[in-house]
C-alpha cells in the first residue's frame, strides 16, 4: 500500500483519506470549530481552588494517537499537561503529553528546543531572565488547531510549528540569520520530574535513536507514588546535516534523590547548568543527558526535525516514523492531520446554535478522542505489563484509562460513537490483569502502571456497560472471573459498608461497581453469582441515617462517625474530593430506592432545587453543584426520576452555557481525559446516561436544532440517529412533545437498542415547562 495509505490505516477507528499540498481546515467542516486553547490553563487563581481549570494541552495530535507535539511551559508543579496559558516561557516542545489530569502528571518526553546564541543546558526557571534555554513566547501570535500548533520564540526570534502522524511528529522551526543555531532536546525531561537514565546514538549526519527510562524514582505520576515505570523509545530526523554536534551529561550524584521538588531544586539545576558538553559524541547513556546540532543559519531558513516514538524499542520508533512520515513536507503531515480529524469528529454532525457553541461542541468531541490512546506501534506491538512484548489478537492496545472520571460519560459515549475503541480498552485491561500476574482490574491505568488513584471499581462498570450493551467482544470467563475478584478485593466486605477511609464515597461506589459486577454475572447467565452482586448493590443503605437523613461513614464497629456543624457540607467528610452534601447522590443503580430514603420525589425534587440554586453562576468549584468534578455529573437528570423533568431540561441548558465557555478559562474544571468534554457532548445533544449497566439514555434538552450521530455498522445495524429539537432556541428550553421515528414519544429516557438501529427523535421545544411531557416515564 501506498505511503498515505499507510498511515491512514494505523487510525484504525477512522475511514477516508485525502491528501493536499497546502492545510486546509475546511471550512465548516468540523475540524475547522476545533479551539485546542479551550481548558488549557492551570491556574488556580482563576478557578478559585487548588484543582486548577482544564488543564489541557494546546499542541498537535491525532485521534487517540500515541504521539502528542504540544508546547511545555513548566515541568514541575500540579501542571500535568505540561503546558498552561498563563505561563509566560516556553521550554520546548515535547512529543508526549497527558490531558487534563492532576496528581503531577507524567509524560513530556523527548524535548525539542530551537535556540541561538551560546548553549545553555538547563531550562531555567519561569521569570528568571536569561537562567536557561526556555524562552519568552508571543501570546498574539500563537496558534492552534486541530493536528497543530505554532509561535514565536521571543528571545530566540525563532518561528516554531509543531504537527503529529499518530506514532510520530513533526517541527519545523524558522530561524533569523545567526552564526550559532542550534536545536537541543533534553532528553531527561519529564512532566513532574525527571528520566532517570538516557540513551542516544548518532546513526548517521541527519539521523539520532535513543531511549528515556521513567521509574517512580524519577517521579512523575504522583510524584512517583502512581508507580509509573516505562521507557520512551525514538528515532529522530534532521533535515539539515550535522556538522557540529554533541552531547551533554549533567553529573547527578548517585545518593542524589530525583523527584519533583529535587528536580526543580536550585542544587539540581545548578548541577545541570554544570553539565559536560561532549562535543562529536557519537553516543551517550546516563543520568542526564541532551543532544544538540548547532548550524549557523540564513534568515527565513526553515530547519525541520521528525521523530518517531515507541514504547517498544528503538526500532519500533524508526517504523512508526518511517510509516507515517517519509518526506520533509510539513504542510501534508499537517494536512493529514486535518483530514484524519474531519472523519474523526464527523461521527457527530450538529446544525444550529452559535458558532461559539459549535466550537464548544467540537472542541468538546475532539477533547474525548485523545484518550484512551494507542500503546502498540503500527505493527501492533506492545509492551505488556509483563515488560515482554506482545502483539494484540482482535484488539489495539490502548492506555491511559482515568477510571473514575471516565466510565460516568466518556465511556457512555464511546459506546455510541466509538464501540470499537470501547472493546479495545477492555481487552486492553483484561490483559494487563493477566500480563502482570494480579487478580484484579485497575481503577486508573497509565502505560501498564497499576496507579490505585482514587476509588472504586471504574473498569467493572465500563465493561459491564459495554458488555450489556452487546459491544463487548472478550473471553467471557476470564471478565467475569476478574470482576468477581476484584469486587472482592476492593469492596464492602462482609460488613456491607466501607469504614477505613472516605466511608460514604466508597461504600456507595463500592455498591454501584457490586451491582454492575451482578449485571455481567446475569447477562452471562450466572444466575445465583447475579442475585449476590446485585443484593450487594443495596449496601448504600447501610449507610443512609436516619437521624440526619442523609449518607453518613460509619466505624469499624458499627457506630457512626461525628456530624459536624457544617453537616453534609463538610468537605472531605467520608467523601472524596466532595462533600456528602454531593456524593451522596450517587445511587445511579437504584434511584427509586434512594429517593424513597430521602423522604419521596417531593422533597427530593426541592432538596435538587436548592443543591442547584446555591451553586454559583459560574459553577466553579463550591459546596453544591460542583460541576467543576465528576460524583455531581449525573445530579442535574435526577429531576427525571422525581417527576419534574423540566428541570433536568431547565439545569443542563444552563450548566451547558454557564460552564463551557470557547475560552482558555472555558472549562470550570480538570479536563480528566475526556470525562469534562463527553458530559458536554451528550448533554449538548439531548442525551446522558445515568446509570452506565443499564441500557437507558436520559433525555434532556439539546443545544443544537440537530444532531446526527453515524453508527458504526461492524456494530449497529442503524446507520444514523439523529435529534432534532424543533423551535430550539436560548429561551425554548423546555420539552412540549417527542416523537420516535414518528410514533409520538412520552419518555424522558430511550434505550440503548432504539439508539442503535438508527432513527430520529424528534423534540418540540418551548418556553415554558410542560409538566405533561414524560408522564408515561419509568
Amino acid at each position: 500500500m501506498g505511503r498515505i495509505a499507510q498511515w491512514c490505516f494505523v487510525i484504525t477507528l477512522l475511514t477516508g483519506c485525502k491528501s493536499t499540498s497546502t492545510p486546509d481546515t475546511g471550512g465548516d467542516l468540523p475540524a475547522a470549530y476545533v479551539r485546542p486553547f479551550i481548558g488549557a490553563s492551570t491556574s488556580t487563581g482563576k478557578a478559585g481552588t487548588y484543582h486548577g481549570l482544564g488543564k489541557t494541552f494546546p499542541g498537535a495530535t491525532t485521534p487517540y494517537g500515541l504521539v502528542q507535539v504540544s508546547p511545555n511551559t513548566i515541568t514541575g508543579g500540579d501542571n500535568g499537561s505540561g503546558y498552561s496559558y498563563e505561563h509566560t516561557t516556553i521550554e520546548g516542545f515535547a512529543f508526549t503529553q497527558m490531558s487534563g489530569i492532576g496528581w503531577y502528571g507524567d509524560l513530556g518526553n523527548f524535548l525539542v528546543m530551537p535556540t541561538t546564541g551560546p548553549l545553555k543546558t538547563s531550562r531555567g526557571k519561569e521569570g528568571g531572565p536569561n537562567t536557561g534555554y526556555r524562552s519568552h513566547y508571543a501570546k498574539d501570535q500563537e496558534q492552534a488547531s486541530a493536528g497543530y500548533y505554532s509561535t514565536l520564540l521571543s528571545d530566540y526570534n525563532v518561528r516554531a510549528e509543531a504537527t503529529a502522524a499518530p506514532h510520530s511528529g513533526m517541527l519545523r522551526f524558522t530561524f533569523p540569520q545567526h552564526d550559532q543555531a542550534r536545536i537541543q532536546i533534553d532528553l531527561a525531561r519529564r512532566v513532574g520530574g525527571t528520566s532517570v537514565r538516557q540513551y542516544v546514538k548518532v546513526v548517521d549526519d541527519h539521523t539520532i535513536k535513543g531511549w528515556m527510562q521513567c521509574t517512580p524514582d524519577g517521579g512523575g505520576w504522583g510524584n512517583g507514588d502512581g508507580h509509573a515505570n516505562y521507557t520512551v523509545y525514538f528515532y529522530a530526523q534532521f533535515n539539515k546535516p550535522f556538522r557540529k554536534f554533541g552531547v551533554w551529561s549533567a553529573d547527578i550524584p548517585d545518593q542524589w534523590t530525583r523527584k519533583r521538588e529535587d528536580v526543580e531544586s536550585d542544587r539540581y539545576q545548578q548541577r545541570v547548568a554544570e553539565a559536560n558538553v561532549l562535543d562529536s559524541a557519537t553516543e551517550a547513556e546516563g543520568k542526564h543527558l541532551g543532544f544538540f546540532s548547532e548550524f549557523p543559519s540564513t534568515a527565513n531558513e526553515q530547519v525541520m526535525l521528525r521523530a518517531g516514538i515507541s514504547f517498544v524499542s528503538m526500532e519500533g520508533a524508526q517504523h512508526n516514523l518511517e510509516s507515517e512520515i517519509t518526506d520533509w513536507n510539513f504542510d501534508a503531515v499537517r494536512q493529514r492531520a486535518v483530514d484524519v480529524w474531519n472523519d474523526a469528529l464527523g461521527k457527530m454532525t450538529v446544525s444550529g446554535g452559535t458558532d461559539d457553541e459549535k466550537s464548544i461542541f467540537y472542541t468538546a468531541l475532539y477533547h474525548t478522542m485523545i484518550d484512551p490512546r494507542a500503546f502498540a506501534d503500527v505493527d501492533g506491538s506492545f509492551t505488556g505489563g509483563d515488560g515482554k512484548v506482545h502483539q494484540a489478537s482482535g484488539y489495539t492496545r490502548r492506555t491511559i484509562f482515568s477510571g473514575w472520571d471516565v466510565f460516568r460519560s466518556q465511556f457512555p459515549l464511546q459506546t455510541i460513537i466509538n464501540p470499537s475503541l470501547v472493546n479495545d480498552m477492555s481487552n486492553s485491561l483484561i490483559a494487563l490483569a493477566h500480563e502482570s500476574n494480579r487478580d484484579y482490574l485497575e481503577r486508573w491505568e497509565l502505560l501498564n502502571a497499576y496507579s490505585g488513584c482514587m476509588i472504586g471499581n471504574p473498569a467493572i462498570s465500563v465493561m459491564a456497560d459495554a458488555y450489556n450493551k452487546g459491544i463487548l467482544k472478550v473471553d467471557d470467563k476470564a471478565l467475569l472471573d476478574l470482576a468477581v475478584k476484584t469486587s472482592e478485593r476492593f469492596g464492602n466486605g462482609d460488613k456491607g459498608y466501607f469504614y477505613q477511609s472516605l466511608g460514604i464515597s466508597n461504600t456507595l461506589e463500592y455498591a454501584y461497581t457490586e451491582w454492575c459486577t451482578g449485571v455481567l454475572a446475569s447477562a452471562m447467565g450466572k444466575d445465583s453469582l447475579a442475585k449476590v452482586y446485585l443484593a450487594k448493590g443495596q449496601n448504600y443503605r447501610n449507610i443512609f441515617n436516619d437521624s440526619v437523613n442523609w449518607f453518613r461513614p460509619r466505624k469499624e464497629d458499627g457506630s457512626w462517625e461525628a456530624w459536624p456543624k457544617e453537616g453534609r457540607l463538610k468537605e472531605w467528610l467520608g467523601s472524596i474530593e466532595s462533600n456528602p452534601y454531593q456524593q451522596g447522590w450517587f445511587v445511579p443503580q437504584d434511584i427509586p430506592g434512594m429517593v424513597a430514603l430521602m423522604g419521596g420525589d417531593a422533597r427530593v425534587k426541592d432538596d435538587l432545587v436548592h443543591f442547584f440554586e446555591q451553586a454559583p453562576k459560574d459553577f466553579l468549584w463550591n459546596l453544591y453543584y460542583n460541576h467543576a468534578n465528576e460524583p455531581v455529573h449525573h445530579v442535574p437528570f435526577l429531576f427525571n426520576y422525581v417527576k419534574a423533568p423540566w428541570l433536568t431540561q431547565k439545569w443542563t441548558r444552563q450548566i451547558c452555557g454557564r460552564a463551557y465557555q470557547n475560552s482558555v478559562e472555558g472549562l470550570v474544571g480538570n479536563e480528566d481525559v475526556g470525562q469534562m468534554s463527553a458530559w458536554y457532548v451528550l448533554a449538548a445533544s439531548g442525551l446522558y446516561q445515568v446509570c452506565p449497566g443499564k441500557s437507558q439514555y436520559d433525555i434532556t434538552s439539546p443545544v443544537f436544532d440537530k444532531v446526527s450521530i453515524a453508527l458504526d455498522p461492524k456494530y449497529y445495524d442503524g446507520k444514523q440517529f439523529t435529534i432534532v429539537a424543533e423551535n430550539n432556541s436560548p429561551t425554548n428550553v423546555y420539552i412540549q412533545r417527542a416523537t420516535l421515528n414518528g410514533a409520538d414519544y412520552n419518555k424522558t429516557f430511550i434505550d440503548f437498542a432504539d439508539i442503535v438501529k438508527g432513527g430520529e427523535l424528534h423534540l418540540v421545544m418551548g418556553d415554558k415547562p410542560n409538566e405533561h411531557f414524560g408522564a408515561d416515564a419509568r
